[in-house]
């Protein structure tokens, strides 16, 4: 069972409290490590390791990357905050929530994609104004809790309308809705696709209806990043070597992909779809100087708040500063814990890794 959300952000901030209220101090160093989880936008990760591309740019820098596979998503967000990763994928959303909201100093190195349909609410009956009343099965206070929540809004519901959210790991998920008693969930792919296979399953709203507002991300310590360059860089190199393969249609890249996930070429093509994924490292640029990343960023803040995860004690929804590769910053100031940086992503737009 998945760890909720709450708890993962209560562990990271009384880790960075007994460490003097600060990620330990970085240093340059030649071995480095990542977590992900399986995500139709994360796959590439799984791949890069598999392939040895990634132990390719690693040599290139002179260090040694090790990409490893958490099944538990918030599990791979918590190990990461509590140090034992220098980086992990993961949401705008968790990130601000998890890592930045415990005092871990995080940077966004990577935006892979926003999702473009592949997060949903899904019903056994009915519409998503029919949800009054009914409990909903998702991960709480995670981005299917956000998806929720807006959704509510475009048919005049709030969370107290409904007969209240059971938080559910992502592995039991689909075991879930297979239950008599499970009226609804809220999920992302590849469980989408799998929970949609049955009869019964209805999409009643999904992320292409909030374009951009569940950023994809591969983020990195801060101080680590700034201590190794080369890190920043092998990274990049990598991913975007095999953006190309992907942009291309190498089918041997996309079948292991998709058979990682659990599902056929097809099957990942179709969450590909769902999927605005940045293949060209100038249209991730694009999307970190984006004029409404500040104003997702607001949004993302003040749910956080709302439910009580924004940091331990935050007094506002600006209690963490958010900084923008323009150098302004949403929140406070004076206390940045997530930063956008296009640094790397322009490298490699711009031919420079």
């Amino acid at each position: 069972m998945s760890k909720p959300i709450l708890s993962a952000a209560l562990g990271a901030l009384l880790l960075s409290t007994a460490l003097g209220g600060a990620p330990a101090m970085a240093e340059e160093k030649t071995e480095f490590r990542i977590a992900w989880s399986i995500y139709v936008g994360w796959m590439p990760w799984g791949y890069l390791e598999d392939s040895g591309i990634m132990d390719k740019w690693a040599d290139k820098y002179g260090i040694d990357v090790e990409i490893v596979q958490i099944n538990d998503y918030v599990e791979s967000i918590n190990q990461y905050a509590a140090g034992a990763f220098d980086g992990v994928t993961a949401t705008n959303m968790d990130t601000l929530s998890i890592p930045a909201g415990g005092g871990v100093d995080t940077t966004a190195l990577i935006i892979g994609d926003y999702s473009n349909g592949n997060d949903a609410v899904i019903v056994k009956e009915g519409g998503l104004a029919d949800l009054k009343g009914k409990p909903v099965n998702l991960v709480e206070l995670s981005v299917s809790h956000y998806l929720l929540a807006r959704g509510l809004d475009t048919v005049g519901l709030e969370e107290s309308d409904l007969g209240g959210v059971i938080n559910t790991s992502d592995a039991d998920m689909i075991a879930a809705f297979q239950t008599a008693d499970v009226e609804a969930v809220v999920t992302w792919n590849p469980l989408v696709a799998e929970i949609l296979e049955d009869p019964k399953a209805t999409k009643v709203f999904d992320s292409s209806q909030i374009p951009g507002e569940i950023l994809d991300l591969l983020v990195v310590n801060t101080g680590t990043l700034a201590d190794n360059p080369a890190f920043g860089k092998a990274l990049a190199g990598a991913w975007y070597e095999v953006m190309g393969l992907m942009q291309a249609g190498d089918e041997a890249a996309l079948t292991a992909m998709a058979e990682a996930s659990g599902t056929d070429l097809a099957g990942y093509k179709a969450q590909m779809a769902a999927t605005e994924l940045f293949f060209d490292p100038a249209a991730a640029v694009a999307q970190a100087e984006s004029a409404d990343l500040p104003r997702t960023m607001v949004t993302v803040a003040e749910f956080l708040f709302d439910k009580g995860i924004l940091g331990v004690g935050a007094p506002s929804a600006d209690f963490i500063g958010v900084a923008y590769p323009d150098g302004t910053v949403t929140g406070d100031a004076n206390n940045v814990k997530f930063r956008f940086d296009a640094t790397y992503m322009q490298m490699a737009a711009d031919g420079a890794l």
